[in-house]
């Protein structure tokens, strides 16, 4: 089962303001990555469920967590239908997100108690998700359907809406301002920060400074919002 509390992930999703999504098919390069990441200042990792038997990676990183990261908030990603959302959970996933917006995960995770970001691309969407009981909407591909623009549109009519998007999200402070002043409360960035280049070279101090860099850049234009 999950390790963190679904208030407890959703206050540390909005706190930190940064979800480090990552895939990879060696459990320890995952762990070595997720150690980084937490290192860096971001205790929380969204796993995506996008290779052969990727289950089994996520069940040595749900390991890792509860026998020596229990800070470590631990999500599945990519994650389009209910089996594969109770298989993650059951696993001990303690977050659900998704590309798409789907009913069954919906309530599914909110039965669990356990967090669902759905992927929404319009208004209705976002709607549609807050009935099932999504706390945070995943916008994707946030580059894709409007950037920081439909954020400001979506919240313009429906202020409470709080919205993560993945995809188009740079870990700069040109693209982090944008999105921020747009009104999220927090963003997913992948590859763009969790670099192949450094991954492939083992550089683990280099993640976590290039993680360390991203939460204090977002730290300051939270600052200036205020």
């Amino acid at each position: 089962m999950a390790r963190h509390s679904r208030l407890e992930t959703l206050c540390y999703m909005k706190s930190a303001g940064l979800v480090p999504v990552f895939y990879h098919a060696d459990s320890e390069t995952a762990k070595a990555v997720a150690n980084a990441c937490c290192d860096g200042g971001a205790a929380i990792l969204e796993f995506t469920n996008r290779g052969d038997r990727a289950i089994d990676v996520f069940n040595a990183l749900v390991v890792y967590r509860d026998t020596q990261r229990p800070d470590l908030i631990l999500g599945a990603g990519s994650i389009v239908d209910a089996p594969t959302a109770a298989m993650y959970i059951a696993a001990g996933a303690d977050f659900i997100v998704g590309p798409i917006l789907d009913e069954e995960v919906a309530r599914l995770c909110n039965a669990r108690k356990v967090p669902y970001c759905p992927g929404c691309g319009s208004a209705t969407e976002v709607h549609r998700a807050h009935i099932l009981g999504a706390e945070i909407c995943k916008v994707f591909p946030g580059g894709c359907v409007g950037g920081p623009s439909f954020v400001k549109s979506i919240k313009g009519p429906m202020p409470w809406t709080e919205i993560m998007p993945t995809g188009g999200v740079e870990p700069t402070e040109e693209s982090l301002t944008a999105w921020f002043n747009a009104g999220v409360a927090c963003v997913g960035i992948g590859g763009n920060l969790l670099t192949k280049e450094l991954i492939s070279k083992g550089d683990w101090a280099g993640i976590r400074d290039k993680v360390r860099q991203t939460l204090e850049l977002i730290r300051i234009i939270r600052s200036r919002l205020k």
